[in-house]
């Protein structure tokens, strides 16, 4: 790609980012210290307001040992408490000033003021959900946020029972789930007041799931059943999983069932309109979120361009490869939908033929392992695995994401993929988002991120979105072109150049929905048109951006602004790729912007 991002519009709101090494090259300063504690501080007191993140990352256990035994507040007042928090801390970080840190400490600083910085705009707006970091969405349940999305699957995947005090501390969790739903429906109540009401598709998709999780009997829930598996694998009576169940029955599902009617009342006067051009304030907000996901202040119109430019340049690859198949009648879109529904490039859509595909893939990840340090001088040691999205969310989840491992690397890297259909697979797709999740993308970042040794701890948990998916999306390319893995598999890069177009795409229908006010269906046709998606992916696709307002941005942006570096290190004498990876990874995630200026200098 030649795509050229103007610099000007990828200055941080902290000025005078200072220049890095791959690694750090000065002593730490008293200054360095001070900073570190007062990160550490607002660090320790973040995983007491999100104990869940803390089981995540293994941060849980001995002095914090409560953290195991709670749930997020998810009241009104929790959500202003921490709106109130984000403004004192941008100006605590505007006080603290620069003088006498380090490089690395300067490193620090910027990182903590991109991210309070946008932590405070978030917190002006008054509706929605005020993500950690900033990064906020406009409605506080939809189908893919809130209490009755999130913890259950945490409840079954994370939270650990090794003994009875971890059973005992399930329990404890179980008993705040009720409260966190009410707090949710409260929020939804009040943000309803102000004007702010999710469009109807999301209201139904959302009642959709509550409606599920609440139908299910307490005992067959995953998560009930996770605890009566691991409470009988530690020695414990079924009792702990027999109260688990009647909570349910008795605390949670009224609850649940509180949330629906809210919703549902809300039903008869929502729209069909999906930007949130049409929200109170809603043309700051996805300037807001535009900035937070990306890290840039790149324009809704100059991320439009992009991404046609891109969406051209990708199609004309694309096509070419088509045409050598003897594929030249019809758009690419249609092509590429004839490709989608070929028997041979279906996995059965049986619990079999998803069984086979998972293994499959962890296949793949086994086969890539040896040739990674061609390319990479530093290799993660922790492993990761291929996960089925649990069934009781599939409808309302993405195709794929990636949970990484705890800091303390007593859990493996996790990608799941979504597989309610996998006519939404086709083989030749499946390579490339293997190694956008796992190997050589997430994990490999993140879990080196995590296991690194001169980051400070709230480094090496958090990140930003277009660091970490932009270098997903360019470690797909390292695969295809600087490892050859579809070097004899033309399919196999088609499914490459599939992905990079998908990304491209989205820049358009994101900015689309809103920002030039396209309906619903005026994105999903693009989408589909384009070939990037097939209609039933192209509409889970469009939900998604629908709540989640400028995050597909950060993935090609942050591509792009990754591939533009490495060539303009390529064109410097000395070149070693190795070497530019290893720099590109050493300072963790931070803003595109730290590090353009880090690897210039």
């Amino acid at each position: 790609m030649q795509i050229m991002i103007d610099r000007r519009h990828l200055l941080m709101g902290a000025a005078g980012t200072v220049a890095l090494t791959a690694l750090p090259a000065a002593a730490s300063t008293d200054r360095d210290t001070a900073l570190d504690a007062l990160m550490a501080g607002w660090f320790a007191a973040d995983l007491d307001r999100n104990p869940e993140n803390a089981t995540n990352l293994g941060l849980d256990r001995g002095p914090n040992a409560d953290r195991a035994s709670r749930l997020t507040d998810r009241s009104p007042e929790g959500w202003n408490a921490e709106r109130a928090e984000a403004s004192s801390r941008l100006a605590t970080l505007r006080a603290f000033g620069r003088e006498g840190l380090s490089d690395n400490g300067a490193l620090n600083l910027d990182v903590a003021l991109f991210r309070a910085g946008t932590a405070a705009t978030g917190a002006d707006f008054d509706y929605g959900a005020l993500i950690s970091g900033g990064r906020m969405g406009p409605y506080v349940v939809s189908q893919l946020a809130g209490a009755y999305f999130n913890v259950p699957d945490f409840m079954d995947t994370q939270h650990r029972v090794e003994d009875r005090a971890g059973a005992e501390a399930f329990l404890a969790r179980l008993a705040q789930f009720g409260p966190a739903l009410d707090g949710e429906t409260a929020r939804i109540v009040a943000d309803a007041g102000k004007g702010v009401v999710p469009p109807d598709f999301v209201l139904d998709l959302t009642t959709g799931q509550l409606g599920a999780l609440a139908a299910q009997g307490g005992a067959d829930m995953a998560m009930i059943r996770a605890l009566a598996r691991t409470a009988a694998a530690a020695g414990l009576p079924a009792a702990h999983a027999e109260r688990a169940a009647a909570l349910v029955e008795a605390e949670i599902k009224p609850a649940l069932a509180r949330q629906i009617a809210a919703l549902d009342a809300l039903r008869a006067g929502a729209v069909h309109d999906a930007g949130v051009w049409r929200l109170p304030e809603g043309e700051a907000l996805y300037a807001h979120t535009l900035r937070t996901w990306t890290t840039t202040t790149l324009s809704p119109p100059e991320i439009h361009a992009i991404g046609l430019e891109q969406v051209a340049e990708i199609s004309a690859e694309i096509d070419a490869i088509l045409r050598a198949r003897g594929m030249t009648e019809g758009t690419t879109g249609q092509r590429i939908d004839a490709l989608n529904r070929d028997p041979a490039q279906l996995w059965p859509n049986t619990d079999e033929g998803k069984a086979a595909l998972l293994e499959s893939l962890n296949a793949q990840i086994r086969a890539l392992d040896p040739l990674l340090p061609q390319v990479f001088g530093r290799l993660p040691r922790t492993h990761v695995e291929v996960r089925r999205v649990p069934p009781a969310i599939e409808n309302g989840a993405p195709g794929g994401y990636y949970q990484g491992p705890p800091l303390d690397g007593s859990r493996p890297g996790a990608y799941y993929i979504n597989l309610k259909d996998t006519a939404n697979w086709p083989k030749f797709s499946l390579p490339t988002l293997t190694y956008h999740e796992a190997s050589p993308g997430h994990h490999l970042q993140i879990a080196l991120q995590r296991e690194s040794t001169h980051l400070p701890e709230w480094r090496r948990a958090t990140g930003f979105s277009a660091y970490g998916e932009g270098w997903a999306l360019y470690a797909e390319a390292v695969a295809a072109d600087d490892l050859g893995v579809y070097a004899d598999d033309p399919l196999g890069r088609l499914g490459f150049l599939m992905s990079y177009l998908f990304r491209a795409v989205r820049l358009v229908v994101d900015t689309g929905l809103h920002d030039k006010r396209w309906s619903r269906e005026q994105a999903v046709d693009y989408m589909v048109a384009s070939g990037a998606k097939p209609v039933g992916s192209a509409n889970n696709e469009i939900n998604r951006y629908t709540v989640m307002p400028g995050q597909a941005c950060s993935y090609k942006i942050g591509e792009t602004v990754i591939a533009r570096l490495r060539r303009e290190a390529a064109a410097r004498p000395g070149f070693d790729l190795r070497d530019f990876h290893d720099r590109v990874l050493a300072t963790g995630s931070v803003p595109l912007a730290v590090l353009e200026q880090r690897l210039r200098a």
